[in-house]
Formats: C-alpha cells, sequence, structure tokens
C-alpha cells in the first residue's frame, strides 16, 4: 500500500501565505497536505507523483463572489470557474438566489435572477429541482450533491424579504414582527452553514420587465436586522453592494453602521464607476483605511480587470436588441436571424426604429453599445480608446447603429464586442492598481454562474495572475507570493474558511500546478449546455497544467478528468491543527 495518495516533486511551492517561494515536494494523504519539504526527502510511495518541476505550486484559488446557485443545482462542473484555477466557490451574493422560497414564490425569484443575473427563465424552469424550501433544506439538497469544486452558500436577502413579507416585498415596507422574523431567519442559516447574509443597493437590480429587486425597497432598519442575525448567530459575513452611483460617503457610513452592528465582517463592492464622482472610489479607500483603523473588518472586494460586458447577435445584448423589427425574430435560430437581418429592407426598417422596453435598464445597456470594441481572435481587455465604435462611427461620417450594422453579421453572426464599462474611465487600469494595493482589498466580483450572455467574468483569477504577477510594468508589478496569497488565503479568510486557500500541513489538499509562462485567458465563445438547451459563454485558459480537489486531480491541461471530490462546505472552518 502507497504512503501517499499523491506527491508532486520540485515544483516551485507558494503557500498562499506571502511566504517567499520554495522547490520542494509535497505529498497528499486522505485529502490533505501531509509533507511539504526539501526536492528529495519526501520518503515514501504514492499512487501517483507528478512532476512539477519548472511549475508553479498554489494552493486552489478561492472565488468569494459567484452566483452558482442555481447551476449547482443542475450541474456537477461549476464552468467557467473550475477552468480558472478555482476550488472553492462563494455563492449567493448581491442578495438573489432561491432559497428560502415557498411554492407560490418561485415564479417571483426566477424573475428577479433572470432580471439581475441575466439567467433565461426558461432555464431555470427546467433546470431547479426545487426540492427545498427553508434555506436550511436548500443546503441539505446541496449536501447530497457532487461538484468538481467545493461550493458554500450565503442566504440572499431578496429571498428572504419574499420569504418573509410575500406580495408586499415588492414594495412594502416591513412590519416589526417581519424585521423579528428576518432576524431570526438569518441567525438559523448561518447555523445550518451559510457563510453569510448579502443584499444590493443598486438600482440597476431588477426583474426583466423592471421592477427593482425587493432588497431595493428596503431601509436601515431592515438591513439591520440581518446584520443582527449574524451577531445572534456569532458568525458568518455581511456582503453588500452600496448604490454605486449613490454618495460614496454615504454609503460607507451606511456599511460601517451595519459592520457595527452586527459584530462581524463585512464586504462590499468597489469599483471605478464610468461616470458621477470622478473621487467615490479614492473616498471610499480613506473610509476603508479609516474602519481598519478603528479595527472594523470591513473589505473591499475589487475586479482586476475592467468590470464590462459582452454584446452579440447570439449573446443578450447588442444595438438593436430591443427595437420593434428584431424582437419580432429574435426567437429564430441565429443563422436565420442573420439571414433576415441581411434583407436590405430589415436594414432600413431597423435602422428607422428605437429602442422600447420597460426596463430603463435594457434600454441603458443597449444604448452603451456604442462604447464598446469589436473583438478578434485574442483577449482584450485593455482596448485603445480610438478604437471605441462611436469613435469609429464618427471618423466614418455615420451613425453608430449603420455603423455597427454589418459588424454584428460578420462570422456568420458570432462577432463579439467588449464594453469595458467599469474600472476603465480613462481607458487604463491604474485604478484598479491602485485599488488592489489596498491591505484590505480582495480579488471578487467574478460573477461565475450568472450574465450567462452578457458578462464572462470568471476568468478573473487567471488574468489576476497573468496581468499583475506577470506582464505588468515592474512598478506595477505584485510580487508573485503576494498575488497567490490574493487568490486563496485571502479570500478564504473572508469567507470563514481558513482550512484551505494555504500549503501547509494539515490543509485541505486543493491546489494548482500552473506553467505561469503559458497562462492565459481565450476569447469566450457560446455553448448550448445549459437545461432546456439554454445558452451561456465559456471562457477557457492555458497554462493549468494540473488543479487538484481534497487531493484528487479534476484537471489536466484544462480538461476534465471526471473527477467530482467537491462537496458543499458548510459554516465557517477552523485553522487545520
Amino acid at each position: 500500500m502507497a504512503d501517499y495518495d499523491l506527491i508532486l516533486r520540485g515544483g516551485t511551492v507558494h503557500d498562499g501565505l506571502g511566504s517567499p517561494a520554495r522547490v520542494a515536494d509535497l505529498a497528499v494523504k486522505d485529502g490533505r497536505i501531509a509533507a511539504i519539504a526539501p526536492v528529495g526527502t519526501v520518503a515514501g510511495t504514492a499512487s501517483e507523483e507528478i512532476d512539477a518541476r519548472g511549475l508553479l505550486v498554489t494552493p486552489g484559488f478561492v472565488d468569494v463572489h459567484t452566483h452558482y446557485d442555481g447551476q449547482a443545482t443542475w450541474s456537477q462542473r461549476l464552468q467557467p470557474s473550475s477552468g480558472h484555477g478555482v476550488t472553492s466557490v462563494v455563492m449567493g451574493n448581491c442578495g438573489v438566489g432561491f432559497a428560502p422560497c415557498r411554492p407560490a414564490e418561485r415564479n417571483l425569484l426566477v424573475q428577479v435572477m433572470e432580471g439581475v443575473e441575466d439567467v433565461p427563465e426558461v432555464v431555470m424552469t427546467a433546470g431547479l429541482p426545487w426540492n427545498w424550501e427553508t434555506f436550511p433544506e436548500y443546503l441539505d439538497a446541496l449536501a447530497e450533491r457532487q461538484f468538481d469544486v467545493d461550493v458554500a452558500a450565503q442566504l440572499p436577502h431578496s429571498a428572504l424579504r419574499v420569504y418573509v413579507m410575500g406580495e408586499r416585498a415588492a414594495g412594502g415596507a416591513p412590519t416589526a414582527d417581519d424585521l423579528a422574523a428576518m432576524r431570526r431567519l438569518t441567525a438559523q442559516a448561518i447555523a445550518a452553514g451559510a457563510l453569510g447574509v448579502t443584499t444590493s443597493r443598486n438600482l440597476m437590480h431588477r426583474t426583466k420587465a423592471g421592477a427593482l429587486a425587493p432588497s431595493l425597497h428596503s431601509e436601515e432598519d431592515e438591513l439591520g436586522a440581518l446584520a443582527d442575525g449574524l451577531k445572534d448567530a456569532g458568525r458568518g459575513v455581511f456582503q453588500l453592494i452600496p448604490a454605486p452611483m449613490g454618495d460614496a460617503d454615504d454609503e460607507f457610513a451606511l456599511m460601517r453602521r451595519l459592520a457595527q452592528r452586527s459584530g462581524r465582517p463585512l464586504s462590499y463592492t468597489l469599483i471605478q464607476m464610468p461616470t458621477g464622482d470622478r473621487e467615490a472610489w479614492r473616498k471610499s479607500l480613506a473610509a476603508l483605511s479609516q474602519a481598519a483603523a478603528d479595527g472594523l473588518p470591513m473589505r473591499a472586494q475589487v475586479a482586476p480587470r475592467p468590470v464590462g460586458m459582452f454584446y452579440g447577435l447570439d449573446l443578450s445584448f447588442h444595438a438593436f436588441a430591443y427595437h420593434p423589427s428584431y424582437k419580432a425574430i429574435a426567437h429564430l435560430p441565429l443563422a436565420e436571424r442573420v439571414a433576415r437581418l441581411r434583407d436590405p429592407a430589415m436594414r432600413a426598417r431597423l435602422l428607422s426604429e428605437q429602442p422600447e422596453d420597460t426596463n430603463p435598464v435594457n434600454l441603458k445597456t443597449v444604448k452603451s453599445f456604442q462604447y464598446s470594441y469589436a473583438w478578434g481572435s485574442d483577449a482584450d481587455y485593455e482596448p485603445d480608446l480610438s478604437q471605441r465604435l462611436d469613435r469609429l462611427a464618427d471618423a466614418a461620417g455615420q451613425s453608430i447603429e449603420a455603423f455597427t450594422y454589418d459588424l454584428l453579421l460578420a462570422n456568420d453572426g458570432h462577432a463579439l464586442f467588449y464594453q469595458p464599462g467599469a474600472n476603465y474611465r480613462d481607458g487604463n487600469l491604474d485604478a484598479v492598481r491602485t485599488m488592489l494595493g489596498h491591505p484590505q482589498a480582495v480579488v471578487g466580483l467574478a460573477d461565475g454562474g450568472a450574465h450567462y450572455g452578457m458578462i464572462c467574468d470568471a476568468s478573473f483569477p487567471t488574468s489576476y495572475l497573468a496581468r499583475w504577477a506577470r506582464d505588468a510594468a515592474e512598478a506595477d508589478r505584485i510580487p508573485l507570493p503576494q498575488a497567490v496569497a490574493a487568490l486563496t488565503s485571502v479570500p478564504a479568510n473572508l469567507a470563514g474558511l481558513s482550512d484551505r486557500g494555504r500549503l501547509v500541513p494539515g490543509a485541505k489538499a486543493d491546489i494548482n500546478l500552473i506553467d505561469l509562462a503559458r497562462l492565459q485567458v481565450h476569447v469566450p465563445t457560446v455553448v448550448h449546455d445549459l437545461p432546456a438547451g439554454g445558452r451561456r459563454m465559456h471562457q477557457r485558459a492555458s497554462g493549468y497544467v494540473a488543479t487538484i480537489v481534497a487531493g484528487t486531480v479534476t484537471y489536466r491541461d484544462g480538461e476534465p478528468t471526471g473527477a467530482l471530490p467537491g462537496r458543499l462546505v458548510r459554516g465557517g472552518v477552523a485553522v487545520p491543527a
């Protein structure tokens, strides 16, 4: 019988805690790190040995901001995240999810998820088993499943509000009894294994028809009830999206009060907005520094590249998506739509129309198509401003609609356009680098499992490591040990999962073997592998030689091995002895 299950020989080991790298052998036994020692000193045999010479050996990445709440109930592979070195995901962010939920309220939660996170209604209708009602029952349902990564969940505020208030959740104010119930159910969810509670104050979070997500009707007393639930439970994280166009000082002051009230860590979304107060993100960072100095455990979730979206005929949005004549053919297969759009009469008709929809966010989104860039064979997240579509249209003396009409039909309608909406206000990533460098920042906001037809940011970990630890100019480069920690122990600690995100004896054996020189994010493609044949964007990476979950190899060179060692993770997990 072998002494170990797995030995990685001669790799450059980064422990995930920021320590200097060392060349070593690493042994795994029973899903845990058994030994890390100088090359040649790990004696004994293993069921499998991997030659890791010339490769980075890192902890598996921990993604604290995903939306796999639905996908985890119908799929065992949490792609795209699991293809980018992620071995643990935390879902239920932004206040949206599917539990708790009574049967009569299922349709409302589906509508909210469809509008906020761009998951098609037909996909959820076909895919969700609804074998739960309470949040603890939802966790029990997940505990019966197997995955290619570990999965942890948070309690979503919008679902909780609907569960407590019923129809009144769509705009009414909670009663004292409602607030007491929210507090009690929050504590109950944490006791059952939720990692925290989440909410949103982003007015762009609406149903597809335009109604505000239920959490948007909340005042501070209601958010305080959630904070009290965390306080009662004695653990858990409060995750929040502040109002992105609200006053930065007021929004931070509210979050600070919630952190004080709960006595628990609070994490929030921080991005450089494309319009509005140019200094809002700096004000937030300054207030975050003061909070840290005052001993408050607050963290800013920061994206490592522009927070943008894609447009195309095979995606959710493009310049004509809400024109009446296009909506009449939107249900047709792509090839048939392309054929119709090549008809000169259809072209003239569409160019004469204006977009129409009840949801102002949808209208704003299609209007923003003019600020996007045409993508070719390379994933260019830092495009030259001179190549933006509106500027090219101006140079050609055409309207944006006329200029882009034929561009949309390129590659038989598969043409892809990228709009770096946030974090790219001045055509550079200077603000991103400053935010990433803040000691209370956490790499987050990847949104895996959501925005199937408009955003594909689950590749954030790959982008971060390649862009900032390898390719950045020397003055901006993030040292590799620090960069690895930012993807591993730092988010794991925030989520209360301190048994992972580090390569130390006794820790969970979630590991990546990475060829840093080959690490690359590829252009997303559209696949139809969701329930009911639903569409989503998928994005692959190169450079991951192997990904290991609980000591079992799940991916080799980006291809799945078939192993599914991932499980539901409940509650805060302590540092191993």
